[in-house]
């Protein structure tokens, strides 16, 4: 079965690379890639008012969080508050300007941004072409670097943490930080990126038959990482968005093992130097992550212990032993288990930005107890090689190429993707 001429009925699995003919869809349900399961298309009812709505909603939500008073804290009739600027505040004057800028950009700043993009896009705001083309392309880069909903659970652990020290209470501006997170996700959900493009854009017109069933590799197409776009694949610069490409990432392997071995030579040090330095009346105790997790499981607080175990050591560990074999199957060994590898990758995906809760959970220890002679917390050198960690890790699984695992599977015989009911 050949079609021509008709690209918007077509899309290139990013995942697996198969080309796969989009049905008809009905709102509130999804096409799916029917060789690896990746969602392709979402057909969501009122595309424009629920983005905006939620989006709306979400700064409003944001604004009143950081209006008003976060946490507190009361050890010995002696108190401490803070708001959610005054943590970054902190670890600048600390001199860790490096902790206190991943706050601003991962948990503020970006949420933001992707959040007024939205608005501006969806709603066809009166702006030049290129400039929509560029926040397009920003909006789903940064995306996934968005952290509010990861800082949240920090919180939450380091309440469980200050228990033993003193009484812990939620500010006005707690409750719209927890809404602020349940409306950004879902914000960002209700944006469909195939959707978007088409609405800014015309799919750019392809000349030659597409085979359904087939990969874009052996077809001589490639799919446009950023707008979705089916283009010949000697043609490096995307027609729709600008975006420059190849039928492979480039240097795929080879960028994902430098980034990979980068991040374990210094995961090592982040696990053997203090990442926390806890001042009580005058004497200092520094602590590492695994004595953290020791520390919560003989106070019995065993949830909090294995939840910080999981996410910052076994995650980290397993995410590192991932990506090697991910690029070791690429690479032509093992058993050709195109779909076990990509299980691997989604959970790697996934899975990678959790790791950052004990950063967050440094940070508002280090924001909130201040409280002069009595007791001080204060970030160590250990949570920056933690936080470089993770971000290499994650820089590293966004290098790797998915397709390269499906590179030597036979192709698919199906003609049309899957639909399933949201």
């Amino acid at each position: 079965m050949c079609a021509t001429h008709h690209p918007r009925s077509h899309i290139l699995c990013p995942q697996c690379d198969l080309l796969v003919s989009m049905p008809a869809l009905q709102d509130g349900h999804k096409a799916t890639c029917p060789r690896c399961g990746t969602t392709l298309i979402t057909q969501w009812p009122s595309p424009r008012q629920r983005p905006t709505a939620y989006a709306l909603s979400a700064l409003f939500m944001l604004l009143l969080a950081n209006l008003f008073p976060f946490i507190n804290m009361n050890v010995a009739g002696v108190s401490s508050e803070v708001t959610l600027l005054d943590i970054p505040g902190v670890m600048f004057s600390e001199d860790y300007a490096s902790l206190g800028t991943f706050f601003m950009l991962f948990v503020q700043a970006v949420p933001t941004f992707c959040l007024i993009t939205i608005l501006l896009l969806v709603n066809r705001a009166t702006l030049p072409a290129v400039l929509q083309r560029r926040m397009a392309r920003t909006l789903f880069q940064l995306k996934s670097w968005g952290m509010a909903e990861i800082f949240l659970a920090g919180v939450l652990v380091s309440f469980v943490k200050l228990m033993a020290y003193g009484d812990i209470g939620v500010g006005s501006s707690f409750v719209p930080w927890c809404l602020f997170c349940i409306l950004q996700l879902r914000a960002f959900q209700c944006v469909d990126r195939r959707w978007l493009w088409d609405d800014l854009a015309p799919m750019p017109a392809v000349e030659q038959p597409l085979k359904p069933g087939v990969s874009g590799i052996h077809q001589g197409l490639r799919s446009c990482p950023c707008c979705t776009a089916i283009v010949p694949e000697n043609q490096l610069v995307c027609p729709r968005c600008e975006t420059k490409g190849h039928i492979r990432r480039k240097h795929s392997l080879q960028w994902t093992l430098a980034l990979l071995v980068t991040s374990i030579m210094l995961y090592l040090p982040a696990n053997i130097l203090p990442i926390m330095v806890t001042e009580v009346l005058g004497s200092k105790y520094s602590s590492t992550i695994l004595a953290g997790v020791i520390l919560l499981w003989n106070e019995g607080s065993f949830p909090v212990a294995m939840v910080i175990f999981i996410a910052s050591i076994m995650v980290p560990t397993l995410k590192m032993i991932a990506i090697a074999w991910l690029c070791w199957d690429a690479k032509g060994h093992g058993r050709r288990d195109s779909e076990r590898m990509h299980l691997i990758y989604e959970v790697v995906e996934f899975v990678g930005r959790w790791s950052m809760i004990d950063v967050f959970v440094i940070a508002v220890l280090s924001a909130l107890v201040r409280m002069g002679a009595l007791m001080n917390i204060y970030p160590a050198i250990g949570a920056i090689m933690f936080a470089l960690v993770v971000i290499l890790t994650m820089f590293a699984a966004m290098t790797f190429d998915p397709r390269l695992s499906w590179d030597r599977a036979p192709d698919s015989t199906h003609e049309e993707s899957s639909e399933h009911g949201k």
